[in-house]
Parts: C-alpha cells; sequence; structure tokens
C-alpha cells in the first residue's frame, strides 16, 4: 500500500476469523483440548459466556446467520479467548534467517506493553486483567527463511500460516506450556517483510478450530504483528503499540469496523476501526458484547412510545452506558456518550454518539455505521491519522435524528452540569 499523509489513516489489515462452516473447508478439523487456548478458561469468561443480560434485554440481542464473519450479534458465538478475567497472553518475540532480530528482543515486547495492559485495564473498566507473559526472552529463530511462508497481505491460513503457527509451536515447545495460555501473540521483527507503509501485514486467526493442536491445545487465537505501524509523524513511540489491541479484539471476536474498500464508516470512535493515531477506546455495543458493561448500563428501547433515558459518559466507569434501539432480529441503533478522557484522545466535539449495527454483515465490510450530526462539515480535528469528517459526529442538545422508514426519532435533549446527557426515543 502507498504512503499516505499523516491526516488520513493507513489501512488496512485482516483478520481471519473462522466461522465452523467456514473451517471445513478452510482447515483439517481437529479436536479441542482442555488448554487455555480453548474455548472455556476457568476464572475467566470469554464474551458470550459473560454477557450481562436481562429479559427486557431480550429484544435488544440481536444475532446473524452462522455463515456471518465475525457477527457483531450477542452474544458472541464461537471459540474465542475470554473478555473477562485474568487473561494470559503467550508473547514470542520471532526472526528469520533472513531478517535476523535486531536488537534486544525484549525491546520488540517494550513496544507493546505495559501500554496495551494499561489500554485494555481501561476500556473495561479493570474487567479484563490482561496479563502478557515472556517464558522466552530472545529472539525465536524460525528453521526456514521469512520468504518461504509465503506471508502477504490476505494469505489464507493454509498452507504457510499452518507451518509457520507449526515452526512456532516446535521451536517454543521445551520452553512453553501452552496450557497456560488464553491467546498468542507473536511480534515479528520488524524487518521482516515490507513496511507497514508499503503492505500492512498484521493478521489475526481467531477462532481457529482448525489450527495445530500442541500439548492437547488448538493454538485457535494468534495475532501476528509484522512491521512498525510509523507514518513519519513522530507519533510511533506513543501510538504505535495500538495494532496490538486492535489485533487482540478479534481474538475477543470483534470484527473490522472499516471496509476492505477503503471506506470510513466508524472513524476514530473504535480502536477496530482506526488504530493509527491518538489513542481511541472501543463503542458501547462492544463492551457490552465483551462482558463489561452490566445488564443495568444497557437499556432496550424497543417499546413503542416516547421514552428518556440518562447516558454517562462512556470514558468513566459506572451508570448507564448504551442505550439500543432494535430495527429487527438483526440491526438496530446504538446511542451511547462520547467525552475526552479514558482511552479518548481526540474527542473534540463530545455528545452522543448514534450509530447502526447490523449483524448480518461480515467483518471489514461496514457492521457499524456511525450517523454523522454534521455531515460534510470536515470535522473537528487535526490530530494525525484521524478520518476527520466523523471526529465532530455526536449530537449535542437541541439536536435530532430521524429515520423515518422506521418511524423512529431520537432528541438529545439536555446536558446536565455533572456531563451526562438526556436522550428521548421515540418509537412509532
Amino acid at each position: 500500500m502507498q504512503p499516505q499523509s499523516p491526516r488520513h489513516p493507513i489501512r488496512k489489515r485482516r483478520v481471519a476469523a473462522f466461522a465452523s462452516v467456514t473451517m471445513l473447508t478452510l482447515a483439517v478439523s481437529t479436536s479441542a483440548g482442555a488448554g487455555h487456548l480453548t474455548a472455556s478458561v476457568t476464572g475467566s469468561g470469554a464474551g458470550p459466556a459473560r454477557l450481562s443480560f436481562s429479559p427486557a434485554l431480550t429484544p435488544c440481542m440481536i444475532s446473524g446467520s452462522p455463515a456471518v464473519q465475525m457477527s457483531e450479534g450477542v452474544p458472541t458465538r464461537g471459540a474465542y479467548a475470554p473478555s473477562t478475567g485474568t487473561v494470559h497472553a503467550l508473547t514470542l518475540m520471532v526472526d528469520f534467517s533472513d531478517a535476523p532480530g535486531e536488537g534486544d528482543a525484549l525491546d520488540r515486547f517494550h513496544e507493546f506493553f505495559p501500554q496495551t495492559q494499561e489500554w485494555f485495564r481501561t476500556a473495561s473498566y479493570g474487567r479484563l486483567d490482561y496479563r502478557p507473559a515472556v517464558p522466552i526472552r530472545d529472539w525465536l529463530r524460525m528453521p526456514r527463511p521469512f520468504e518461504e511462508y509465503g506471508v502477504e497481505r490476505g494469505a489464507p491460513f493454509e498452507p504457510g500460516y499452518r507451518q509457520l503457527v507449526q515452526d512456532i509451536a516446535k521451536a517454543a515447545g521445551p520452553k512453553v506450556d501452552f496450557r497456560d495460555y488464553d491467546l498468542v501473540n507473536v511480534l515479528m521483527t520488524p524487518n521482516a517483510g515490507p513496511s507497514a507503509l508499503d503492505t500492512v501485514l498484521s493478521v489475526t486467526f481467531a477462532a481457529n478450530t482448525g489450527a495445530p493442536v500442541v500439548n492437547g491445545v488448538t493454538l485457535a487465537n494468534v495475532s501476528f504483528i509484522y512491521s512498525r505501524q510509523d507514518d513519519g509523524s513522530g507519533s510511533y513511540e506513543s501510538t504505535g503499540y495500538r495494532v496490538l489491541p486492535h489485533e487482540n479484539g478479534h481474538v475477543f471476536g470483534l470484527p473490522d469496523l472499516y471496509t476492505q474498500e477503503g471506506g470510513v464508516a466508524v472513524g476514530h470512535w473504535d480502536i477496530m476501526s482506526e488504530d493509527w493515531g491518538a489513542n481511541n477506546d472501543l463503542l458501547g455495543w462492544h463492551k457490552w458484547k465483551l462482558g463489561w458493561l452490566d445488564a443495568d448500563q444497557v437499556s432496550c428501547a424497543a417499546k413503542p412510545g416516547s421514552t428518556e433515558y440518562t447516558l454517562t459518559p462512556l470514558a468513566h466507569a459506572g451508570g448507564p452506558k448504551l442505550v439500543f434501539v432494535p430495527l429487527d432480529r438483526h440491526s438496530g441503533y446504538a446511542l451511547e456518550l462520547r467525552t475526552l478522557g479514558g482511552n479518548d484522545e481526540a474527542v473534540c466535539q463530545p455528545g452522543i454518539l448514534i450509530y447502526k449495527v447490523d449483524a448480518e454483515v461480515d467483518t471489514g465490510q461496514g457492521p457499524i455505521t456511525v450517523h454523522d450530526a454534521r455531515p460534510n462539515s470536515d470535522g473537528c480535528t487535526r490530530s494525525p491519522n484521524v478520518q476527520t469528517e466523523l471526529s465532530d459526529a455526536p449530537f449535542a442538545p437541541g439536536q435530532t435524528f430521524k429515520d423515518p422508514k422506521a418511524r423512529i426519532r431520537i432528541d438529545v435533549t439536555s446536558a446536565d452540569l455533572k456531563g451526562n446527557y438526556r436522550v428521548r426515543v421515540t418509537r412509532q
């Protein structure tokens, strides 16, 4: 991919998430072991296991068909890594004979930690205790040159990545018991492959039940991080780590929110959309999906008539965070209050963010669309790599969103001195 100017995000990567039907054709089926890298982990829980639920939320639990790749439906389906409790991330620094690691392997580790831990702690309100483990503190040399694996953007799991995962497991095997971990991060030496300015190779294979089995454990959730995502703006030291929380979002079951065609549907409002530039959070829908919101923090606006709701800033723990307005069994509108704070460093227009969630849309095809309160304004931010047009998307008090076809109206009625907002949802 060609370099772009600092004001535009540099994209795109892909996630390889396999639904059960797809796995029958893309990989050889293997039995899952009892270790942490399978779907169930004692003491912590995957999004689907920990989704906070009450009967009042039933109409808002949208779902997609089994063929949808990484559906936005709730609860999350599939053998993803746990997203609450203590999560152990095996982290390996890998190099090759034709791309030997430069410098100390632990320097590569510290490009991502402890920043990634802190990001997840803040985003989850402390509900995800992310613990990276480095049992091998040196470069782990692969038996084949990098070029032999055929790694390129969009490369499928078979055969190159299967061979790579097998070689990693064999090389690490004497020092690593894979049963101790919930997910794997492979930090490639940055000189393996092209610069991220040219081609973004970072990729995650998530819920891949056809992956190799080691110690009785299927290596189902593995993120590969390649060259440094540095656009030349001088922000790498503070922002370069954010590719890892993005990729790990996939192992927790979250889809890519950018579109493969390069369209911008969500902008900088979720790290699964833009992970370059200033820090940003996850959408409230994703926080509920991952088990980071309680049932009483989510409201389901499914009944006819007008109902008012209070929303507190998503950046702060506690209080009501999300209102969902279902359209049908597969889609609906989500409302949340975004302000400057927490993981959100580039919020230049606080207010109620309104976006449509469609559980029938595949990852990378635009499963979420943010509605812009100020279309064609060119936004309000000039932060490097933040998509500008949607930066002022939130609705302010006095503004209204309408969907005439669905006969839905959303009014942002007021904001109080504590920074909380009131919204009124009307269904005819």
